[in-house]
């Protein structure tokens, strides 16, 4: 068994809540999605806040600009072969332009929020 000397913190805080603060103290680790109270609440007096950030708006950005690139390429190295281009294929780069256009246009409003 670990000695007080051998812990990362050997020393003990404590404090008292009301059921309410308790709660509340609760209701915030869940929205932090926090399970360990005593990391939530040394967090939380040490930084005062815990950011936590939902990156999945950005995941589908990411993806979008990833197969507008693929689809770049295909297209310059058919350019490269035939020496043509087609309008399909400037339509199809409009089109997920667009499409991308539309998530930085979403994504801007959420972080105005």
């Amino acid at each position: 068994m670990a000695t007080k000397k051998n812990l990362e913190r050997p020393i003990q805080m404590k404090f008292y809540v009301s059921e309410r603060e308790r709660d509340f103290i609760q209701k915030k680790m869940k929205l932090a999605k926090i399970r360990n109270q005593s990391a939530y609440i040394r967090k939380m007096l040490c930084d005062g806040y815990i950011l936590n950030v939902d990156f999945s708006d950005f995941r589908e950005l990411f993806a979008n600009i990833g197969g507008v690139s693929r689809n770049v390429n295909q297209i310059a190295k058919r350019i490269n072969a035939t020496h043509n281009v087609y309008a399909d294929d400037v339509a199809e780069l409009k089109e997920r332009q667009d499409e991308i256009w539309l998530l930085l246009k979403s994504m801007q409003s959420k972080l105005r929020l």
